[in-house]
């Protein structure tokens, strides 16, 4: 094995979550003002913290944890499981729940518990309300009975006094626009993907484009569902070991975008290639040390001491054989003495408790105990005198066992038998190859899972399509990845690549991630590029206080219902629920266009007759 191929050896980390601690409520969070709360409501994972206006504040929520709840059957609300409380989701991923469904929120119980645990770990004691204005995230084009339980959730169950609602992938778009010295309004085309779906989002001079937004039902789990199957298909043996976790790990940490997929591909035919790039996961395992060679005085002593133990057990289990039967023979004799004596009545019922007919049977019973409890003498007895009649370095082969046992050594193997070389380390190694590039091409060829559907570059010249050529060149100048499940390598130039293969030539684009340089410039992945929409929403509370525009008031969802919206920059477009009326019924009701009019027959109307 080659010293390239032995630095390829990687070792799962299995990481396990630590409970999140209960954070004191600090005076700058209260006063002048309540602060506000700004909550990344993902669907993978959920972030919380405060938009008071401190450094620490800024850079990263307080807390960080899985948008998971785990509560058995039966089970009292104070005894399920959230987030950071599971520290393996392995043993418990049966019960666990998600208020998710895709990226939309409809089980609102689960969402419940989810505020519970962020409130109650920022360290909001307050008794039956929560006195601190709240920031959401939602997805593009979020239906509105789901934003209506939001917001009868957030202002009758905890009694918020402002709601803001906002999409994440504009949060992070504006954010990292911000930082760039982009004017606003912009215009961009934001391609966002995370755990359950992906996303195309047109934005026109600071808005977004709900008409012509597009979802994409591929995402982190779907992709670390598909490793997972790939993986148990070519090693059926730790189909067990081939869990989600570490499957996340393994896209996290091991997995990268090819710029071309079947060029790349072609590389991996190559043993060379194949050597210097394969990935091999080593399993968790227990090694059995095996002991060295014996000689011949500890070989003898061994057979002696086996031997000695399969006699003291034999003898051992013919005593307690004896003694069973001795003592149900004893009980039966008992019983035919009360019909020696007379007592017919509690003979019968003695009979009957015995599962006996008749007295005959009975006696039959007694003679056959009779005679296996002098068997079991006679046989003890005849043990003990070859015990002591034969030595015992002489009885090496001539031990024989009782035919009514068999022989158990407590699992032991003789150690005569030559043991195999077998390599318990290589056993357990898992050799990861082209599944690190075949996983991540499923958000641009879903067929790979056999998906039916179009991949987000395909999906976003679809959205490219819908617009004239001026627009065009407006979006493709601003294209903006961002979610978690952009942060492949090479995800940046697989973008430009098809992006350059699909626009006119000599045209002009950039395309941004989440550190906002453009393409034209070296890329830097930042450290958690996956916090940029809540710093984007931090961001965009700490510049609109409570009460401006893009706030929802108590007064307003009264007065203009749960569904309402109040827009901002980063919010969807608010289309409120028309519902039609019926028409009056009765004689006075108006005649509608084209019916016929009051007073007139309507069987009277001539029909053509069908040619």
């Amino acid at each position: 094995m080659s010293a390239k191929t032995a630095s390829n050896l990687y070792s799962f980390q299995d990481y396990r979550a630590v409970p999140d601690q209960i954070h004191e409520l600090r005076p700058e969070c209260v006063a002048p003002r309540p602060a506000p709360i700004v909550i990344d409501n993902g669907s993978f994972q959920t972030r919380a913290g405060w938009a008071s206006g401190a450094a620490g504040d800024v850079r990263a929520p307080l807390l960080q944890f899985k948008s998971v709840a785990a509560r058995s059957r039966g089970a009292a609300r104070g005894d399920t499981q959230i987030g950071n409380d599971i520290a393996n989701v392995e043993p418990l991923r049966w019960l666990l729940k998600s208020q998710f469904d895709r990226n939309v929120v409809v089980n609102f119980d689960i969402q419940e518990l989810m505020f519970d645990y962020v409130f109650m770990h920022l360290g909001i004691g307050t008794e039956g309300r929560v006195e601190h204005p709240v920031v959401l995230t939602e997805a593009p084009c979020n239906p509105l009975h789901c934003r209506q339980m939001m917001s009868e959730l957030l202002f009758e169950c905890y009694g918020v006094p402002h709601v803001s609602y906002g999409v994440d992938a504009l949060f992070s778009f504006y954010y990292n626009n911000t930082r760039r010295g982009l004017p606003s309004p912009s215009t961009g085309l934001v391609v966002s993907s995370g755990y359950h779906c992906s996303h195309i989002v047109p934005v026109i001079n600071g808005r977004i484009d709900a008409a012509n937004c597009k979802r994409v039902n591929i995402g982190g789990s779907h992709a670390a569902s598909y490793l997972q199957r790939l993986l148990q298909l070519k090693y059926p043996g730790h189909a067990a070991a081939v869990t989600l976790s570490r499957m996340e790990e393994l896209l996290h940490e091991h997995s990268y975008v090819a710029v071309d997929y079947q060029q790349e591909l072609e590389k991996w035919r190559s043993v060379e290639f194949y050597e210097q790039e394969v990935h091999r996961m080593q399993l968790p395992f227990s090694a059995k040390v095996l002991a060295g060679p014996l000689s011949a005085e500890e070989r003898q002593e061994r057979r002696a001491q086996q031997l000695r133990r399969l006699q003291e057990m034999n003898a051992r289990r013919r005593e307690e054989k004896l003694q069973q039967d001795q003592e149900r023979l004893d009980r039966l004799l008992a019983v035919q003495e009360l019909l020696e004596e007379g007592l017919f009545e509690q003979f019968h019922k003695s009979l009957v408790e015995l599962n006996m007919d008749s007295a005959e049977e009975l006696q039959s019973y007694i003679c056959k105990l009779s005679l296996a409890v002098e068997q079991g003498r006679q046989r003890i007895l005849q043990s003990e005198m070859s015990e002591l009649e034969q030595p015992l370095d002489e009885a090496d082969n001539s031990a024989e066992i009782d035919p009514d046992f068999g022989e158990d050594t407590d699992g032991e193997k003789p150690a005569t038998l030559a043991q195999p070389t077998f390599n318990m380390a290589e056993y357990h190694q898992l050799y990861v190859g082209t599944e690190r590039l075949r996983v991540p091409e499923i958000i641009f060829q879903p067929s790979l899972t056999g998906d039916e559907q179009m991949g987000i570059m395909e999906t976003l010249q679809y959205v490219l399509d819908r617009y004239g050529p001026e627009q065009q060149e407006a979006l493709v100048r601003n294209v903006f990845l961002t979610g978690g499940n952009m942060l492949y390598p090479g995800m940046k130039e697989r973008a430009e690549r098809e992006l350059l293969a699909m626009r006119p030539f000599q045209s002009h684009f950039q395309i941004c991630r989440c550190d906002g340089l453009s393409g034209a410039s070296q890329v830097e992945m930042a450290s958690r590029p996956a916090l940029d929409a809540w710093r984007g929403a931090c961001e965009w509370a700490l510049r609109n206080s409570p009460g401006a525009s893009g706030w929802i008031s108590r007064q307003d969802y009264e007065e203009k219902g749960g569904e309402y919206l109040s827009e901002h920059c980063a919010s969807n477009v608010y289309l409120p629920m028309r519902i039609a009326k019926p028409p009056p019924k009765g004689p006075e009701a108006p005649a509608a266009a084209g019916s016929v009019p009051t007073g007139t027959d309507a069987t009277a109307v001539p029909v053509p007759a069908p040619t």
